[in-house]
């Protein structure tokens, strides 16, 4: 693991991010751009080769990946109840945490949320309704009210605790997306996808994709290079106005 280290005078200390992979393609994607663009230190622990996890005191944000598997099969795979327990750990330890569909899951649970089958399977490009409220803080002003997200899965945090407040939600599925104690982001869609990241997902995962009411083909979902941009740019946004705050010390 890289150390935190001091810079000179007028320079800001190093970021030190840490991501955990589930699967070897669904990276973070636009998240580890903004990451190196802005000189971050970037770590990773890929689960699915039984990496090792790190000590809390080695990182300062945990991304949380996606993956095909489902929060409550830690019989295939074992490794699911380690990480259960590092995510509340790091919770418990302020860290800024952002999860991502498995990974807000994965979060929701460990909260004291319930993860079970969403009424719908929904995979492609659909407009997710913010709240009012959410798009009147600094951190979410840019969101248009219903922005047109990437999404891709069967489960879902069909049940939040109460101190975890709901953001955004479609007809597809109730909750999709909250934030717990102003410093955890659980997302059911996905802003961090690049076209690789996509492609890599209709070759390893395209057996999901049965006809439905939400369930798009995978050219349908391959044609909106203009969506994978603007999620891209969303994210940015994002992470930029988080870290200023994270920095600021006023989450």
């Amino acid at each position: 693991m890289n150390r935190l280290k001091l810079v000179m005078k007028g320079q800001k200390k190093e970021m030190r991010l840490h991501y955990l992979q589930h699967v070897p393609f669904e990276n973070p994607g636009s998240i580890l751009i903004w990451a190196r663009e802005n000189g971050h230190v970037i770590t990773h622990t890929q689960l699915y080769e039984q990496d090792t996890l790190p000590k809390q005191q080695d990182f300062d944000w945990l991304v949380v990946m996606g993956g095909p598997m489902n929060i409550y099969e830690e019989e295939n795979y074992p490794w699911l109840a380690d990480e259960k327990v590092f995510i509340r750990e790091a919770i418990a330890a302020g860290k800024v945490i952002i999860g991502l569909c498995l990974g807000g899951q994965l979060i929701a649970d460990v909260i004291g949320g319930k993860v079970t089958q969403n009424p719908c399977k929904e995979i492609g490009w659909f407009p997710v309704r913010l709240s009012e409220k959410v798009r009147s803080t600094s951190l979410f002003a840019f969101f248009p009210e219903q922005p047109v997200v990437f999404e891709w899965h069967g489960d879902t945090f069909s049940v939040l605790p109460e101190d975890a407040e709901c953001i955004a939600e479609n007809d597809a599925c109730k909750h999709q997306a909250f934030i717990y104690k102003k410093r955890v982001f659980g997302f059911q869609f996905h802003l961090e996808n690049t076209s690789a990241i996509i492609k890599d997902l209709v070759e390893n995962c395209g057996e999901e994709m049965i006809p439905d009411a939400y369930v798009q083909t995978s050219e349908e979902l391959l044609a909106h290079p203009e969506y994978i941009e603007q999620n891209n740019q969303w994210m940015e946004l994002f992470l930029t106005r988080l870290e200023k705050m994270y920095r600021e010390d006023v989450l």
